[in-house]
């Protein structure tokens, strides 16, 4: 838990009772590898800090899943539209590895908010990196070569490149495992 305490402290002051209120709202869950923590039709009610493990977010195909983003350690996570919405999940999230995480449900973050002096500031920092976030992998599928969108991941992230298969990264960059492959001869060669 002071994992995340630390993390919140590289961007607020947290007062010691903020952090309790906030402490006890969370509960600590451990997940295997290939676990879906959501399925699509579920919906979401918690906000995760991933301790250690790698989460997937992806759409269910017949023909073929289409990964759309990935969640590392120390972080935060959750099916967000979902979770604010209430509405159900139109995927599925997935570990990829064996991953603790720290849950808080949705009530809980509304006792943050309501009973801390930080809470609502935290809140809209975690809304504005996600929507930084998932507008900078927008851009890049508009703007990027495949090369470069995995140059870029496996710079950004180059325990992805270990941890995750091949299928699920080529999906993430937008295109075939077989393309992949050429990507990656070319570079490695």
């Amino acid at each position: 838990m002071e994992q995340i305490r630390r993390y919140f402290e590289q961007h607020f002051k947290l007062t010691d009772k903020d952090w309790e209120i906030f402490a006890s709202q969370l509960v600590r869950q451990e997940f295997p590898k290939k676990h879906i923590i959501l399925k699509a039709g579920q919906t979401e009610n918690f906000l995760s800090f991933i301790e250690e493990g790698i989460i997937r977010f992806y759409i269910p195909k017949e023909a073929s899943e289409l990964t759309f983003a990935i969640a590392f350690d120390n972080g935060f996570v959750s099916a967000y539209n979902p979770f604010l919405t209430k509405q159900p999940s139109t995927y599925h999230v997935e570990t990829l590895t064996a991953t603790a995480l720290w849950r808080m449900s949705y009530n809980g973050l509304q006792t943050v908010y309501r009973e801390t002096k930080i809470g609502n500031s935290i809140g809209r920092w975690a809304a504005e990196d996600q929507f930084l976030k998932k507008t900078e992998r927008e851009l890049s599928l508009l703007n990027d070569t495949a090369e470069q969108r995995y140059l870029r991941l496996f710079s950004e992230q180059p325990k992805l490149i270990e941890k995750i298969p091949l299928k699920y990264i080529a999906s993430y960059i937008g295109i075939t495992p077989q393309a992949l492959s050429r990507i990656r001869r070319r570079i490695y060669l």
